[in-house]
């Protein structure tokens, strides 16, 4: 593949980003050039099949349900490779779920700190990706990981970790707080969707009570990132246009944001231009190498604009809070909500808006200096159509099985935990709740 992220939009801290390549060499490439010893790898059950051979239950576990169902995609697999390098620390991860779920998220990091792990393999979607970062800070707690640990613990009595308590959403977040913030042990990220948790440094948890959660730190960006297109055959359309939806939305977020500038709107409409443009080779050709790596190109981009200065969204709060209340896809979320939210506050963002509808593809007019004039298609009105073209992408509440009701208690919810930071992040303010459920229930059509 010749698409590449060109280096300025690569952040500090983050050592290298392939596009196109196969994981499996690029992957124990880069754990040689780190220096890695113990790999933990953290997974979701639909990736099983790319790393895993038929014969492989002793290496990812005893669930039924999944051992011996996943054949190798190859004749060698990606953990008989770790295996007979000696590199594979631990059994295959899978625990965590859509959205990050607190539990299987607890089960990663005490597996994780009993493998004494000195590297984390991440394959699969934004909430794997995540959850490879908490992992992270989980191990630099002590002297397994990060500098702090080293080769001295080898010698380590195993009963130490006998006695441990095990890891809790307070303790794991807690750590995210503390300057100086020890050196974290690498992260792998190898993608198999395009929500682009990898090329973050903020990581988000489902809570047992369905709260959105999550944590922030410049350390917590990984370290590699490697798209493979060959890690998304056969994803089902609500993964594949969901999370490609997502890039739409960072790019909305960060053009639309109040601290957004000429740069940061600049980079993010480059973004949305690539996504636009190959999301309609996509759906015509779903498995198609280039159309994805495009994606997976213009998704970096968009978001590491979002990054600067801009995150969260006001977009991102909402459907957030929406994914973990109804338990609904992100992509989804974004599908039901982003031209809704674009709406609400277009009065307040209408010369921005203009940009997007120009990323879109709408008709505009410019000024001498190439400035968005006017655009004869509101924004809000392309990302409703571009939803309409996804398959598998909720665009109606009924849909999700969302009622009204549930809607107006949303409201509420939104209106007392969040409506100081909203009417930071909005163009326009919300004084009510009514303004609120308006937003979310307003109708498509009257875009």
């Amino acid at each position: 593949m010749s698409s590449t992220i060109p280096p300025e939009h690569i952040p500090p801290g983050m050592k290298a980003v392939h596009v196109g390549v196969p994981f499996l060499p690029a992957t124990m490439e880069a754990l040689s050039d780190l220096g890695c010893k113990r790999a933990f790898v953290l997974t979701n059950k639909s990736s099983l099949r790319f790393i895993v051979g038929g014969d492989d239950d002793c290496v990812i576990g005893d669930d039924d349900d999944v051992g011996g169902s996943y054949p190798s995609s190859t004749s060698s697999s990606f953990v008989d490779a770790l295996r007979d390098a000696g590199l594979l620390a631990a059994p295959v991860c899978y625990s965590v779920g859509m959205g990050g779920n607190e539990s299987g998220l607890l089960e990663a990091c005490d597996d994780a700190s009993r493998a004494r792990a000195d590297v984390v393999i991440t394959i699969g979607g934004g909430a794997i990706q995540d959850a490879g970062k908490l992992v992270r800070l989980w191990l630099s707690r002590k002297k397994g990981g990060g500098e702090e640990g080293g080769e001295e613990n080898e010698e380590d009595d195993d009963d130490d970790d006998d006695d441990e308590e095990g890891a809790s959403v307070r303790a794991i977040l807690a750590l995210s707080n503390r300057e100086p913030m020890p050196t974290l042990v690498p992260q792998i990220a190898l993608p198999n969707s395009f929500a682009m948790a990898e090329a973050t440094s903020v990581a988000g948890l489902t809570t047992s009570s369905n709260v959105k959660s999550g944590a922030s730190h410049p350390s917590l960006l990984p370290t590699i990132v490697i798209y493979d297109h060959a890690l998304s055959v056969g994803l089902p359309d609500w993964v594949r246009y969901g999370t490609a939806l997502r890039g739409v939305e960072h790019a909305v977020g960060a053009i639309t944001h109040p601290n957004a500038n000429e740069e940061i709107r600049s980079r993010a409409g480059l973004g949305l231009s690539i996504i636009r443009d190959n999301l309609r080779g996509l759906v015509t050709q779903p498995e198609c190498p280039v159309a994805q790596c495009n994606i997976y190109v213009g998704g970096f981009i968009a978001v590491r604009a979002l990054m600067t200065g801009c995150y969260p969204a006001l977009g991102h709060l909402i459907e957030n809070q929406y994914s973990a209340r109804f338990g609904i896809h992100q992509g989804s979320c974004s599908g039901i909500l982003c031209a809704r939210i674009m709406d609400y506050h277009r009065g307040g963002s209408k010369e921005h808006q203009m940009r997007i509808s120009a990323a879109l593809g709408g008709e505009v007019v410019l000024d001498d200096d190439g400035g968005v004039v006017t655009a004869s298609t509101p924004a809000p009105r392309l990302v409703r159509d571009l939803v309409s073209t996804l398959p598998g992408v909720f665009n109606e509440h009924d849909q999700a099985n969302v009622t009204d009701d549930m809607l107006m208690e949303f409201a509420q919810s939104l209106f007392d935990n969040h409506i100081q930071r909203l009417n930071v992040l909005s163009p326009r303010s919300f004084h009510s709740v009514e303004d609120i459920y308006g937003m979310l229930t307003k109708p498509l059509a009257d875009l």
